[in-house]
């Protein structure tokens, strides 16, 4: 399986997904007009490296702005991730915010409390 890598623009995010050291990352502004264009290639690639996934899944969001279109499906994809948590599978997600972002804050404190997975909010300072 190959690595899954999109270069960030002003209204997508960077993506990074290595299958082999099983970490994947987002990071930048998620805008994008049609989520669904974007964020389908991400879940049809995680649901096939699950289908030989790394010991330890590591998910690294460090998101500046997310439209809630993107919203919806980030949700789905950590509803996938704990999917195959509960099949077996140990993934922790990391959610990085800046000082003072209260809204990427109260969204990574959101994901916490609905998904139930292993999840870290990081503080950052820019």
């Amino acid at each position: 399986m190959k690595d899954l890598i999109i270069e960030k623009t002003n209204s997508t995010p960077g993506v990074n997904f290595n299958p082999t050291t099983g970490h994947l990352k987002i990071e930048g502004r998620s805008i994008p007009e049609n989520p669904g264009d974007f964020y389908d290639r991400l879940v049809e690639w995680i649901e096939q490296y699950y289908k030989s996934p790394a010991e330890i899944t590591r998910f690294d969001l460090n998101l500046e702005y997310v439209n809630s279109g993107s919203s919806k499906y980030l949700l789905g994809i950590f509803r996938l991730l704990k999917k195959k948590q509960d099949e077996g599978h140990q993934c922790v997600i990391n959610w990085y915010y800046e000082e003072d972002d209260e809204a990427i804050y109260s969204l990574g404190e959101h994901y916490k409390t609905s998904v139930k997975l292993p999840f870290n909010l990081i503080e950052y300072i820019q």
